[in-house]
């Protein structure tokens, strides 16, 4: 499914649209500044959205009136306020500042490099079963995807705009190459292969520090076997306490792929948005 900028400027080849941008909010608010949703002419469906409720649809109503051509003593772009209180009928509390510009097709460059969403990297190592349900699940969600594999024709034909497919043989020699501020996920085929991705991984950190999440798939006994292999070959607790594994959200026990996907995913939002909320550590739990 096309993403929300891929469809605005496939409705702009064919009419104009009315932007509906979120430039500011005080207190609490459905949505951030930056959140934008757009009003194609005529009763097309919006694209997009800032947040929802009333709010949203007397914005609605606004954009219509201004690709009607009704006058405003504003002019273009408009910025209008609404406080969300008892009169919006919503209790968030707070205010939004909504900027409304109308923009054609003449504007599809300039909008596709101002409304790309900003991806954080992930290095996926692994094109099985969970790796291809993790590909299906992050396709929505702010991530650019590096998916590697060791195996030829491993990939799926038609993958997500933001997912690079790389072979790589061996498989860790990928590491080196990963840029600063890379999220890793390693499930491999292989635990052999597993074992020297985090060797890779923890060897970098070492001397760079640049990856700021590791995740491990696997058990508990997994985790206390490469935990064991890693300290022979010269990890410190330390070094080890910057592999989550298992990866997934707590509590969330099931084993199949879009169980396990989706769990990850909401643990890779965790790291992104508040700070890793982790699940098992490679120094947790008193090992040996």
């Amino acid at each position: 499914m096309p993403s929300a900028l891929q469809q605005l400027l496939l409705t702009l080849r064919t009419a104009p649209a009315c932007l509906v941008l979120v430039e500011s909010t005080q207190g609490s608010a459905p949505r951030e500044s930056g959140a934008w949703m757009a009003v194609p002419a005529g009763n097309a469906r919006p694209i997009g959205t800032i947040g929802g409720g009333h709010l949203e649809l007397e914005a609605i109503t606004l954009a219509r009136n201004l690709l009607l051509g009704a006058r405003t003593d504003a002019g273009l772009p408009l910025v209008r306020r609404w406080a969300l209180g008892p009169s919006l009928g919503q209790c968030c509390g707070g205010a939004v500042n909504l900027r409304f510009e109308v923009v054609d097709a003449g504007q599809a460059t300039a909008l596709e490099r101002r409304l790309r969403p900003a991806l954080h990297e992930l290095a996926l190592f692994g094109g099985g079963h969970v790796g291809h349900a993790l590909v299906r699940a992050l396709a929505p969600l702010p991530f650019s995807v590096n998916w590697i594999d060791s195996r030829d024709s491993i990939f799926p034909q038609g993958v997500p705009p933001q997912v690079r497919c790389e072979h790589s043989d061996p498989v860790e020699a990928a590491v080196r190459y990963l840029p600063a501020g890379c999220r890793v996920l390693i499930m491999s085929f292989s635990h052999a292969e597993d074992l020297s991705i985090v060797a890779a991984c923890l060897k970098r950190q070492r001397e760079q520090g640049d990856l700021p999440f590791i995740g491990l798939i696997g058990s508990a006994t997994k985790r206390a076997v490469f935990g064991s292999r890693l300290r022979h070959r010269g990890f410190s607790e330390a070094e080890l306490a910057h592999i989550t594994c298992p990866i997934g959200i707590a509590g969330i026990t099931g084993k199949e792929p879009e169980v396990i996907a989706a769990s990850v995913a909401a643990q890779l939002l965790q790291s992104v948005y508040r700070g890793l909320e982790p699940g098992e550590k490679f120094a947790a739990k008193g090992m040996p």
